[in-house]
């Protein structure tokens, strides 16, 4: 029977039913349709709201799914199902303090899942409180024991607390379920020693460098001191030489630029994090900033450069030999390739530590350097930074072309 276009409550009803059949048959703009309509008819309906939330999470706007949920939990606050979507939203937007909060109240109203909890564990891991994160993620397991993401969100946190062995029981178990096997493989590697990964997988490093960018400097100089750049960079700065072009290898938030800036005709910058490009682009120290990895930036041009530098940036790289064959193209006949490394003492070439960063020997470097057409000429040990209190042993080294 049609419904009469006097009786908007029923026919807001009929739409909230079409809504939720096409929302189950993952038919998500059309269920969207459904819902809005459906508030024109029936404006501020708790059940509505928190189904045209529900819907625009799934289709990941999250803004606006915020908006929908909160509404729907200010009208009803009892309904389980708008607080997990409205925590899982706020998770995606980056918001851990509210996310954390609005999850909790999910799950004390009786829903929850695994994935939810897992959301959970990252939002405290987030805030700094690791040990509630490992807590949530070990709920999330019990839930699900086939969560991927969630044995290796369990790893991560064993490893950040020390539990090496109980790190890498969690990393084999992620990896025997589909996980990344590049970023959980080169995870498990980092605890079991042996054979590394010449590589550091890009998708760890982005990460690592996007969610560090707002707080890098003040804890890599303050809590770390961190003093690299300057170790490696003072020499040049004391002997006063102008550089026409610099290129600025991970270029980060700008500390080797700002140290070279007053001799340089210019300065290009290039890092793998888009985070921290950003903020190097906003400091104004550099002609241009590329988002990319090292070795495709240093391939698309041809343009020589006096000084290329790269500090405390081969840790999150591992083998150089790309980046040596890329770089020396670029250099001036009198030009200076400038980097440091954490020092690795023994007889490999390089090795992945529990830092999740590797160590490089000398000999391999110098190596490197005679079969690339480059020259020692400086080289010496000092500190990089501060591990708990304990200096991080480090090899600065200057290049120059073997001219």
């Amino acid at each position: 029977m049609a419904l009469s276009m006097a009786d908007p409550l029923l026919q807001a009803r009929e739409l909230f039913f079409e809504g939720n059949a096409h929302f189950e048959a993952d038919r998500l703009e059309p269920a969207k349709a459904c819902f809005e309509a459906a508030l024109v008819l029936a404006p501020g309906r708790p059940s509505l709201l928190a189904n045209l939330g529900a819907t625009l999470f799934r289709l990941a706007d999250w803004p606006a799914a915020v908006l929908q949920l909160e509404a729907a939990t200010n009208a009803d606050p009892a309904q389980p199902d708008a607080w997990l979507a409205l925590g899982l939203s706020h998770e995606k937007l980056g918001h851990w303090q509210i996310a954390s909060q609005s999850l909790e109240r999910a799950f004390a109203q009786g829903a929850g899942s695994g994935a939810a909890w897992l959301a959970l564990g990252r939002c405290q891991e987030r805030l700094g409180d690791e040990a509630a994160g490992l807590l949530a993620v070990e709920q999330a397991l019990r839930l699900d024991d086939t969560l991927a993401d969630g044995w290796g969100a369990r790893g991560s946190l064993l490893h950040a607390a020390k539990r090496l062995d109980e790190a890498a029981v969690c990393f084999e178990r992620a990896l025997a379920l589909g996980a990344d096997s590049a970023l959980y493989g080169y995870y498990l590697a980092s605890v079991r020693g042996g054979s590394a990964p010449q590589l550091a997988p890009r998708a760890y490093v982005e990460g690592l460098f996007d969610q560090y960018a707002s707080q890098f400097e003040d804890h890599l100089v303050q809590v770390l001191q961190y003093r690299a750049h300057e170790i490696l960079l003072q020499p040049l700065v004391a002997n006063k030489q102008q550089f026409s072009l610099v290129l600025d290898l991970g270029c980060g938030t700008g500390l080797c630029a700002r140290m070279v800036q007053q001799q340089a005709g210019a300065i290009d910058g290039v890092d793998i994090s888009g985070a921290m490009a950003g903020q190097a682009r906003a400091s104004g120290l550099y002609r241009r900033v590329a988002h990319a990895d090292l070795v495709p930036f240093l391939n698309a041009s041809s343009e020589l450069a006096d000084l290329v530098m790269a500090g405390d940036v081969f840790i999150y790289v591992g083998a150089l030999e790309a980046v040596f064959a890329a770089v020396r193209p670029r250099l001036r006949d009198d030009a200076c390739f400038a980097f440091s490394v954490e020092l690795h003492p023994g007889p490999e070439d390089l090795k992945l530590g529990p830092s999740l960063r590797y160590a490089h020997s000398a000999a391999y470097l110098e190596r490197l350097a005679k079969t690339h057409g480059l020259r020692v000429a400086r080289s010496w040990e000092a500190s990089l930074r501060e591990d708990l209190g304990v200096p991080v042993p480090g090899l600065y080294m200057h290049l120059a072309p073997a001219v």
